[in-house]
């Protein structure tokens, strides 16, 4: 018992050894293979809706009464003391331009053209890149590299900027959206299972390890029919 009395609610005492982060992707919906028939609305809406489900909480009009316009291009380092509470920038989802679904409602599922979206898991006081933001990179994990010909990324070239980071917690960060990237998948082999592997690029970063394949990357698979 004395020894909790001397632990923080707020932050881990030791944070010398954080691993890089791991990644994860939307839609999620029973496992990692996102398959539809774009003929077919029925097979491709439960992803739709669970774009929409998850970017509720990166709305426009949320995150402008939630959070704080930031500077880009740098870390938001805020306070000494772990208990004030902290501000949080915002990530609108306006942001993801082609990928928001504000134009196109169905996020390109109903073109065969889908969106996924990427996000790092929070780690406390991480800053990621050392300084430059990390970056997000596609291809082919096995397998013909030409079935996939063509990915757009958002925001701008599809980096993490600095000024969501570092991440406080969430006892005291209890605005804080995480920053995404969106892949836009414009030209995808139809009729194949493609396997496609998206990584992390930035210093200290590792995307490499065949023992996690969560760790600075992730490996799903696009099947998308007729």
């Amino acid at each position: 018992y004395a020894m909790l009395l001397t632990l923080s609610p707020y932050t881990p005492r030791f944070r010398d050894r954080v691993s890089p982060p791991g990644v994860m992707i939307r839609p999620y919906l029973n496992g990692f293979t996102i398959a539809f028939n774009v003929s077919q609305p029925n097979t491709w809406q439960p992803y739709v809706d669970n774009m929409h489900h998850f970017l509720e909480a990166y709305d426009d009009k949320v995150q402008e009464e939630k959070n704080i316009e930031c500077v880009p291009g740098q870390y938001f380092m805020q306070g000494e003391h772990d208990s004030e509470e902290k501000k949080a920038c915002q990530f609108k989802r306006s942001l993801l331009q082609n990928c928001s679904g504000i134009e196109d409602p169905t996020f390109g599922y109903s073109k065969g053209q889908p969106c996924i979206l990427l996000k790092m898991n929070r780690i406390i006081g991480y800053r990621p890149g050392a300084g430059v933001p990390v970056s997000v990179d596609c291809k082919v994990q096995k397998g013909n590299e030409s079935h996939l010909r063509s990915v757009d990324f958002y925001p701008g070239n599809g980096t993490f900027d600095l000024m969501y980071y570092p991440y406080y917690g969430k006892f005291t960060h209890v605005n804080y959206t995480s920053p995404l990237v969106a892949m836009h998948f414009t030209d995808v082999q139809r009729n194949y299972l493609v396997p496609i592997q998206c990584r992390l690029n930035g210093k200290g970063i590792i995307n490499n390890l065949n023992s996690d394949r969560f760790l600075g990357r992730i490996i799903f698979t696009l099947s998308i029919g007729k």
